[in-house]
């Protein structure tokens, strides 16, 4: 898991050059709206590029963790099929009700099933490479349908913005592994401040809603700790009225709160008012600022910090990051349900 953190700015390069080699086919146009079937790491790219880009698409982007397809799915919608194994069943099944509605699928795997349908139905294929767990393969299911859609016009072009972020993702290399003093290393102090803690994380934007998401992810699956997410200024509807609770276990949450230059003045006065109405009842409060100039590259210099205080995490909690033990305990009594039905 260090090695893939370490050198995520090189899956981002391998990535790019895999989005830059694709070429579109025919069908490919009079597309009315986008759907990204996928579940888990495989579902979060998509997350992602949708929010990274709301404020550009002109057609609707819907993200469908689901066996089933919405029904508005028809000829002009483009979907795509996102699964890093290629077995996840969720989304097959969506597969196999999405071909029946349009031939514009876009299949993105490192293979399994998925890629076999694929092949035997000629559908748009992008194959990545095999070998990391899905949420660590962020950079293959993210920049190859970015660079697809831009490749459609349905985007500019983000060459730029690109390259961007993966000279900052290689300097934050550099400043987060274990090489730097442990007192200089900003994301193995912020580790040591959640231990023993629940992690809320709240971000100040609907842009970065994603990214907080990902940073509960990535809590869950690597550090093997229960962590939430919200954002501004929806919590400030309904989820701030929950810690008027005398619960001594508030005493137990660490609050991460994620900015962004571009928070509106609106979003900045939300979270001045909800820290000074939360922040007697939880254990702290911690905020971080993206980096970089563009809109790209300050969503991933977030995502990187939170994937590392998440790897540094699991070490002070002693366990492994790398591995998914009740996920593979779940798959293993469905097969068994499947096979006994």
């Amino acid at each position: 898991m260090l090695e893939t953190l370490t050198n995520f700015y090189t899956q981002v390069q391998e990535a790019v050059k895999i989005g830059n080699k694709l070429n579109l086919l025919p069908i490919m146009k009079n597309i009315n709206n986008i759907i990204l079937c996928g579940m888990g790491g495989s579902a979060i790219g998509g997350d992602i590029l949708k929010s990274y880009l709301q404020n550009e698409l002109k057609v609707p982007f819907l993200i469908n963790r689901n066996y089933n397809i919405p029904e508005f799915i028809d000829k002009n919608s483009l979907v795509f099929i996102s699964s890093y194994s290629g077995n996840t069943e969720e989304t097959i099944n969506a597969l196999h009700l999405a071909k029946k509605r349009t031939n514009k699928i876009v299949c993105i795997t490192s293979g399994g099933t998925l890629k076999k349908l694929a092949l035997d139905n000629n559908f748009f294929l992008i194959i990545i490479p095999s070998g990391y767990q899905p949420r660590s393969a962020l950079g293959f299911s993210f920049f190859p349908l970015l660079i697809f859609l831009s490749k459609l016009k349905i985007v500019k072009n983000k060459i730029d913005s690109i390259q961007e972020t993966i000279e900052l993702l290689k300097k934050l290399s550099e400043k987060y592994t274990l090489k730097n003093k442990i007192e200089n290393n900003k994301p193995f102090s912020i580790a040591q401040k959640l231990s023993g803690k629940i992690p809320v994380i709240y971000s100040g934007s609907d842009v970065f809603t994603p990214v907080a998401l990902r940073w509960k992810c990535q809590f869950c699956e690597n550090s093997k700790v229960l962590a939430y997410h919200n954002s501004f200024p929806e919590l400030d509807h309904n989820e701030i009225t929950g810690w008027e609770s005398s619960n001594p276990l508030l005493k137990k949450i660490s609050v991460i709160i994620l900015k962004d230059k571009d928070d509106t003045p609106e979003i900045t006065e939300r979270i001045k008012f909800t820290k000074e109405i939360i922040s007697p009842h939880c254990a702290e409060i911690l905020e971080f600022h993206s980096e970089g100039e563009s809109l790209l590259a300050r969503i991933f210099s977030l995502i990187y910090l939170g994937d590392f205080i998440s790897y540094y995490l699991a070490l002070l909690n002693h366990k492994d990051p790398t591995t998914i033990e009740n996920i593979e305990i779940l798959k293993k009594k469905l097969k068994n349900f499947k096979d006994n039905r």
